[in-house]
């Protein structure tokens, strides 16, 4: 049977990735950080406060006092290409593109602001996209970022007619290709240092400790990473010390312990003088760690008597981070590709 005339063309046969991130302001300053916060602060599942309590918070006294503050931290870190998450989650995009050729189309997303998770679902919808795999690169799962992203999928599906089979990409904290990336990343990074660390410390963004008990798995992730990253380092640096801490509080509940800054600061007063740190947790450097630690880090600990400090790079679009990446990205699309 012909097709009539004045039928549109619909593109089909084709299969996508959407690589997720959590997100970032569109620039370094108090309005575009507003608008971010108002976002990423109103998400159910990052503040798990009745909106009644929490609302009035963050509307009368968060948004008026953070951004101004949060801008500032922005701005020391922002490129001439924009927000460094920004900037390595598109590089990473284009990398994994590079690496499947024309058996996908690879697009990126943030769960917060630009580009849009629904817009980039509709752009490779549009491509003729048919299968689609969701991979949000968070190796630990967690309510706040996870769960998160697939909600923002579960919005678009309900509001779309034409809908693409879905996959979603799990948590990859225990993968041998994860923990194999980290210790040849980590030790390629500690052989360009010029002093020798007594201490690697393992620092992920730390979470409500009441989400550990309420079933968030999050925290055993995490330390399980640590546990396969410190068994590799046992027999490459034997005489390495290996700690776990959690970073990025906020507000006057209770946190995942120890915290990375009281840590940092009570190994330089008990002696500690070299130290370097790495954020496992991050597939990509961000705020988090090229301020909060690549800068206060250091402060704190040379402050408390530390002499010698590195905060090593995150996986990033580098060698061993996009080999993890195609690896895992290929083992999803079994059957698709």
């Amino acid at each position: 049977m012909e097709r009539p005339s004045d039928h549109p063309t619909i593109l089909t046969g084709k299969v996508g990735v959407l690589l997720v991130n959590l997100g970032t302001p569109d620039a370094p300053d108090a309005g575009a950080v507003k608008r971010y916060l108002k976002q990423f602060l109103s998400d159910k599942r990052v503040v798990e406060i009745p909106a009644l309590v929490w609302q009035p918070i963050l509307r009368g006294i968060i948004l008026n006092t953070r951004p101004k503050k949060s801008a500032h931290a922005y701005a020391q870190v922002w490129s001439e290409d924009g927000s460094p998450l920004a900037a390595i989650t598109k590089a990473q995009a284009r990398a994994l593109q590079a690496r499947l050729g024309d058996s996908a189309i690879v697009r990126h997303a943030m769960r917060y602001q630009s580009p849009a998770m629904d817009k980039e679902l509709d752009a490779l919808l549009e491509a003729g996209c048919e299968r689609i795999l969701i991979a949000p690169l968070y190796p630990h799962y967690s309510g706040a970022t996870t769960a998160s992203a697939l909600d923002a999928v579960a919005d678009w599906i309900k509001a779309r007619r034409r809908l693409p089979a879905l996959r979603t990409l799990p948590p990859y904290h225990d993968d041998a290709a994860y923990i194999g990336a980290l210790h040849a990343d980590l030790v390629r990074q500690l052989a360009g240092l010029d002093f020798v660390p007594e201490l690697l410390m393992l620092s992920y963004h730390g979470m409500p400790e009441r989400t550990l008990h309420l079933g968030d798995p999050y925290h055993c992730h995490c330390r399980k990473t640590s546990r396969l990253v410190a068994e590799r380092f046992a027999q490459s640096h034997p005489g390495l010390r290996i700690e776990t801490t959690f970073q990025s509080r906020f507000g006057k509940a209770k946190w995942l312990e120890p915290a990375t800054d009281t840590v940092l600061v009570a190994e330089g007063q008990k002696g500690t003088k070299r130290i370097a740190i790495a954020a496992p947790g991050f597939s990509a450097d961000c705020l988090e760690t090229l301020e909060e630690l690549s800068i206060r880090g250091r402060d704190d600990f040379i402050a408390a008597g530390g002499t010698h400090f590195a905060s090593l790079a995150c996986l990033n679009a580098g060698e061993e981070g996009m080999a993890l990446l195609e690896t895992l990205v290929r083992r999803e699309l079994s059957g698709w590709i």
